[in-house]
């Protein structure tokens, strides 16, 4: 049976909502325990062996702490692109220099991010990435990701499918993040696979 119109898009927020209010009660605390957890298992992955670019994004709030794999990447001699939101959402990229190159910018309506300051290389520089970590709330056992639903990594994997490009798509989340089934829609991609603090879940054989 089809879908009906509209319903998986419901599912998304009902479920959205749900996951960001237990994020936002995970203690400060636990929050980077857990980062520097995530980024034992996720520097450790073979698959990212040879990898010298790849795309990452400044994690905020209850998300799963980004900065120590961040750091650790950069410290190897990975070049690390960082995200800096455009005003139609898309997605233009700039490299990360250390703690000292980002910058807190405050969106309307947003919540305060810390992006990268140096220069712009465009929207198109993720192509260049051997690996590109995604933001997600949950991810299925067929490597279905749950956004934010704001689409701007919805954009980056079109923009990625359509150059021709074949990056590592990594998700790094919470043990109980993994879920049977997450709603999803014709547009969704599945990601190669999901980080948490106990280990790696690959998807796709």
């Amino acid at each position: 049976m089809s879908p009906v119109p509209g319903e998986a898009a419901e599912a998304k927020r009902v479920l959205r909502r749900s996951l960001l209010s237990e994020r936002r009660a995970r203690p400060a605390a636990e929050v980077r325990r857990l980062g520097l957890a995530l980024a034992e298992v996720a520097a450790g992955l073979p698959e990212l062996e040879g990898v010298r670019t790849v795309a990452a994004y400044v994690s905020v709030g209850g998300e799963p702490d980004t900065g120590p794999l961040v750091a650790r990447w950069h410290a190897r001699g990975v070049r690390v692109l960082l995200p800096v939101l455009l005003p139609d959402d898309d997605l233009d990229w700039a490299v990360y220099e250390g703690p000292a190159s980002l910058r807190e910018v405050r969106r309307a309506g947003r919540m305060t991010l810390r992006e990268p300051a140096g220069p712009r290389l465009g929207p198109g520089a993720v192509t260049e990435a051997g690996a590109v970590l995604l933001p997600g709330l949950a991810v299925d056992r067929a490597g279905l990701r749950l956004g934010r639903g704001g689409g701007s990594y919805d954009r980056v994997l079109t923009r990625l499918a359509a150059s021709g490009a074949d990056p590592l798509l990594l998700v790094l989340l919470y043990e109980e993040e993994l879920r049977e089934s997450v709603p999803a829609e014709p547009h969704d991609r599945p990601v190669h696979a999901a980080v948490t603090p106990a280990g790696v879940r690959r998807f796709g054989g």
